[in-house]
């Protein structure tokens, strides 16, 4: 692994990647998804792949789930981002808002990206199970938006390892984050607001 900042880039799975996709489909298919919905880049779209075979659905591809695009940090390793832009890089890493590389800003990833899923959620019958494929930023700053998160903590979600998933329910009060980094099947949390 070399590390290097992928953002928009569209290149395919790795063989590690695919059998972690594979082991992936295999564990959510146990949800009984109703619907996927996923990024058009071929990191994403098979992943999807993987899912849809396991399941028989179709796959609604959307390019609004794209990754942030990072202008031209896209490529590099973060040392090379450091050494050739390390105040804007530092500045990021603060949490300020930056446009990594003359890219987009997080919060306009999660402008485009939560709609996407909003609009895929509300085509599901009640309870139904909504699988979204998009990318580590993408559903990070996407969670954000959706639990109402100021933008400054959305970095506190923490990232996501590849081919894992956070999961959401609506609550009386909104959308709820129950399991955050997920590489095995959910189970319910019993609590007082149950």
């Amino acid at each position: 692994m070399e590390g290097r900042f992928q953002g928009s880039t569209d290149i395919p799975l790795t063989s590690t990647g695919v059998a972690q996709a594979k082991r992936a489909a295999r564990l959510l298919a146990a949800l009984e998804p109703d619907a996927i919905v996923s990024s058009d880049l071929q990191r994403a779209a098979d992943t999807a792949a993987e899912l849809a075979a396991v399941t028989g659905l179709d796959i609604s591809y959307d390019e609004g789930l794209r990754e942030t695009y990072a202008g031209v940090w896209q490529g590099l390793t973060h040392e090379e981002i450091t050494q050739r832009f390390g105040e804007e890089y530092a500045a990021w890493k603060r949490g300020e808002p930056v446009r990594r590389g003359g890219g987009e800003l997080e919060t306009e990833v999660a402008e485009r990206a939560a709609p996407v899923v909003l609009a895929a959620a509300d085509k599901l019958p009640d309870g139904g199970v909504l699988v979204v494929v998009s990318h580590g930023g993408a559903i990070r700053t996407t969670i954000g938006r959706l639990l109402g998160l100021d933008p400054r903590s959305w970095e506190a979600l923490g990232g996501l390892s590849n081919t894992c998933w956070s999961v959401l329910g609506e609550g009386a009060r909104g959308w709820r984050l129950l399991e955050h980094n997920a590489g095995t099947l959910p189970e319910p949390v019993l609590g007082d607001d149950d």
